[in-house]
């Protein structure tokens, strides 16, 4: 059962599509003790760069926290995006996403500051589906996803940990 439902975990992730929104809000992960983007984090901020380049994101909402090696993670996602060529103008760094609904709250507050009301989601495929519920429970209008072809070996323990989480955001009370 565990790996139906991780299967299809992943094939809604895998075959998630950007939507028609101007921002799109970008997850945070591990930045190495060098300060660079690891590469699972990498390969999240060439999507959303891709997605700023083609035109289908006007507004690039980066989040996430201190990691372990004493780094913000937005900034250095900011640092790399703007050496991709995002202006660091069209860059919204959100230090306090410390967890996907922090993240999702942030990303709310800040929106309805800027007069957005709707983004796409770009993170890793098996996080797709809650990320995607606790942005619609924070009020934002998802239209669509995006998630980098990277695999590595550490997805099979996410892929489990989203097995486990995933029912708890379904069944958690609207905050």
């Amino acid at each position: 059962m565990a790996l139906v439902a991780g299967g299809a975990l992943s094939v809604v992730g895998l075959t998630a599509k950007p939507g028609d929104a101007p921002v799109a809000i970008v997850f945070g992960s591990k930045v190495e003790t060098t300060g660079e983007p690891s590469k699972r984090l990498k390969a999240r901020l060439d999507t959303a760069a891709e997605l700023y380049e083609s035109g289908r994101a006007k507004l690039i909402i980066v989040s996430g926290g201190f990691g372990e090696a004493g780094f913000s993670e937005p900034r250095v996602m900011r640092d790399y995006l703007a050496g991709a060529g995002v202006p660091v103008g069209s860059i919204h760094e959100d230090d306090d996403g410390l967890n996907t609904g922090a993240t999702c709250a942030n990303a709310k507050a800040f929106m309805d500051s800027s007069g957005e009301t709707s983004a796409n989601i770009v993170t890793q495929y098996f996080h797709i589906p809650r990320s995607t519920l606790s942005c619609r429970r924070a009020g934002i209008d998802i239209e669509g996803a995006e998630s980098p072809r990277f695999f590595e070996l550490r997805d099979l323990y996410s892929i489990a940990r989203e097995l486990v989480a995933l029912p708890f955001y379904l069944i958690r009370p609207e905050s």
